[in-house]
């Protein structure tokens, strides 16, 4: 009935129009032919056919076929027709009418319906366009939305997206955050193979009811919504997956690689006391110290295995929070190498670290177990009797550069980049010790100080054939540290 209502205003313009100029015609003197002012109605009758519709036409056909009668074949201002001709005219005039105006209103309604096809293609395409780059379900909710609402005119548009019941439910309204307050007009699901993903709710617009075209257009976009909320579900599991498959991996290595860690000093721990209790040999004082200096370095090397994975633990959940205070390298440097004493007693050490050089806002126990890692890492891939070198120099206003180079052997340059992963190695992987656990842990440590950590193959000119490289900040909250006597700027 509204669909009605709404062509009364075409039908009234349409038959105003015919009498307007029926009226036109009768006022010219002389009069045209009759011939011709029905030609000229049935010209005016097409277009309105074909610009309104066909009911406006229609209406306008009958209009121009009583004027006619009443305006131009006589007597004037009746019915009645005296001349054969003149009611063969007016009859032909009437069947052209009837039979052009529902085809030029067909043609008019066909185009109309390409127009809107193409209108709806063109949304659905861009809709589809945009959907293509979203990964989140609010970025879907908010792009459906806003889409729909423009091309179907709507008043408001509200999605609502929830694949899992248990989880909280994804909405986006447009134009305003808030959906109106009374009931939606339509209600469209967002289905697919799994079931109900959530609903598209639309309030139409007064002026611009939805129409059929309008429906299947929205039942399109959801269907296309649909499939992109799939497509995202598809990839958070994917991605769910490799993180498990990887998880998996690494505790497997990290199982594999702590027990065999644990085994060698174990052993020479279980070795040293049995052979200490049995009492089958009388041991000399000199070969008693030996075997509890054994059993000591065994037993910390298990406690930096246990404080290595307790340190990545805690880097790993964004837990690892230095308590920088203003420390003097050197000091953290001999706080180190002490710690390796037993360790290190095969190799020589050139220390280039000055007591002037500026204080550093570091937490000291954090650089001292970075410098152990990376001298340790050294000492296990540099030969016997070789030198390691450990040097620190004020790079600018803001940083203090860090170099502890080595005798070993050259990375591969497609590792570099790879040094400081988990359970990395490289280089002579098969004859050293170590969970690979300890440059990563430098890494961590180094970047929740501000700094930066990298290693590089020293070039044929320099006496050292690797190094790790790090900076260190200057200043704590902006403000450089106290200064020392002949401070090195």
């Amino acid at each position: 009935m509204t669909r009605y209502l709404r062509q009364i205003p075409g039908l009234l313009a349409s038959v105003g129009l015919v009498a307007a100029v029926s009226v036109i015609l009768d006022g010219i003197r002389p009069t045209p032919g009759l011939p011709l002012i029905v030609m000229m109605h049935l010209f005016l009758i097409g277009a309105l056919a074909y610009g309104i519709g066909w009911a406006a036409g229609l209406a306008a056909a009958l209009a121009a076929a009583v004027l006619i009668d009443l305006l131009f074949i006589g007597p004037r201002f009746t019915f009645a027709i005296t001349q054969t001709e003149e009611a063969m005219l007016l009859i032909l005039f009437l069947g052209l009418s009837l039979v052009s105006v529902p085809l030029l209103g067909r043609a008019q309604s066909t185009l109309r319906e390409a127009r809107d096809r193409q209108r709806e293609l063109t949304h659905l395409y861009e809709l589809i366009t945009a959907l293509a780059g979203q990964r989140r379900e609010s970025a879907i909710a908010r792009t459906l939305a806003g889409h729909l609402r423009e091309a179907i005119q709507a008043q408001a548009v509200e999605v609502v997206i929830q694949p899992n019941p248990k989880r909280e439910a994804v909405i986006a309204c447009t134009p305003e955050d808030a959906a109106p307050a009374s009931r939606p007009d339509a209600v469209i699901p967002l289905m697919t193979p799994r079931g109900l993903l959530g609903e598209i709710h639309l309030w139409h617009n007064p002026a611009a009811p939805l129409s059929v075209s309008g429906e299947q257009l929205t039942r399109a976009a959801a269907g296309q919504a649909a499939l992109a909320i799939e497509r995202v579900a598809l990839a958070e599991a994917e991605t769910r997956a490799q993180v498990l498959e990887e998880s998996d991996r690494m505790k497997t290595v990290l199982l594999s690689s702590v027990s065999h860690e644990l085994r060698t000093p174990l052993a020479t721990i279980k070795a040293a006391v049995s052979s200490l209790r049995s009492g089958a040999v009388s041991w000399d004082a000199a070969a008693r110290h030996e075997l509890l200096a054994a059993v000591e370095e065994e037993t910390d090397h298990l406690n930096q295995l246990v404080g290595n994975l307790l340190e990545m633990s805690r880097i790993e959940a964004g837990a690892l929070k230095p308590q920088r205070q203003w420390n003097m390298l050197a000091d953290i440097v001999n706080q180190a190498l002490r710690r390796l004493q037993r360790a290190s007693a095969n190799h020589h050490f050139e220390i280039d670290v000055s007591e002037d050089l500026p204080l550093v806002p570091v937490d000291d126990a954090q650089i001292s177990q970075v410098l152990i890692n990376l001298i340790g890492n050294s000492l296990k891939y540099a030969p016997p009797d070789t030198c390691i070198a450990i040097g620190a120099q004020v790079k600018s206003e803001q940083w203090l550069l860090v170099r502890v180079a080595n005798q070993g052997p050259q990375v591969p340059a497609e590792d570099i980049a790879r040094i400081f992963d988990k359970f990395h190695r490289v280089t002579a992987a098969d004859r050293v010790t170590g969970a690979g656990l300890g440059l990563s842990i430098c890494k961590g440590i180094i970047e929740a100080h501000g700094g930066r950590i990298w290693a590089e193959n020293l070039p044929a000119s320099d006496r050292f054939t690797f190094a790790f490289y790090f900076t260190l900040p200057l200043t704590l909250n902006g403000a450089r540290g106290p200064r020392l006597p002949h401070e090195t700027l």
